[in-house]
């Protein structure tokens, strides 16, 4: 597929099949070889001070590959790093209903106000697979404000945090980024 940055004389539109190929004269991209996720995250602030946002440790006992699409391995691969309230969209789920299924299912909350999304897409390596090409994601990023209360037993450690104060190595699956697209840089 080539690197999705570089300019070419045709413009290719994100516009998908399983296969490259015309149809009804309409040219169609297969999916990107190296992948591309859907995700919605929670940033929830502490109404008091804007600089703490809700981060946990998802619990091993849980079944996060149900909850958040972290299989096994990807759970015990992340030890202690933080994690914001997030899941892939599943299948057809919009992100409205993804965020209000967070929201629900990992944080027990139903009633939880939530604005947004905002938007980001971002491109790199795939970890996975580094020689299939860049991965693509696109970020639908909600935010609310959240009071202290019990943690769901799907965490083992959720609780307001201040940003600027956990280093990026201690967060799991690149929420740092997530944290620095929504205007909260995490420091190195």
């Amino acid at each position: 597929m080539g690197d999705p940055t570089a300019s070419s004389s045709a413009p290719r539109f994100a516009r998908y099949r399983p296969t490259e190929r015309e149809v009804r004269g309409r040219h169609f991209w297969a999916v990107p070889e190296g992948g591309m996720c859907l995700s919605a995250f929670l940033v929830l602030t502490d109404p008091a001070d804007s600089t703490r946002v809700l981060l946990g440790r998802p619990s091993p006992a849980a079944p996060w590959s149900a909850l958040g699409s972290l299989d096994p391995g990807h759970l015990a691969s992340l030890g202690e790093r933080w994690i914001l309230p997030s899941s892939h969209l599943m299948e057809w789920e919009s992100p409205f209903r993804a965020a209000e299924r967070v929201a629900v299912e990992q944080l027990g909350r139903p009633t939880l106000a939530l604005r947004g999304p905002e938007v980001f897409s971002e491109t790199y390596p795939s970890a996975i697979d580094p020689e299939s090409g860049p991965h693509w994601d696109l970020h639908f990023v909600f935010r609310g404000e959240w009071t202290d209360g019990p943690a769901p037993p799907v965490w083992r450690d959720l609780s307001l945090r201040r940003v600027a104060g956990v280093p990026r190595s201690e967060f799991g699956r690149g929420h740092a980024d997530i944290l620095a697209l929504a205007g909260m840089p995490v420091h190195d």
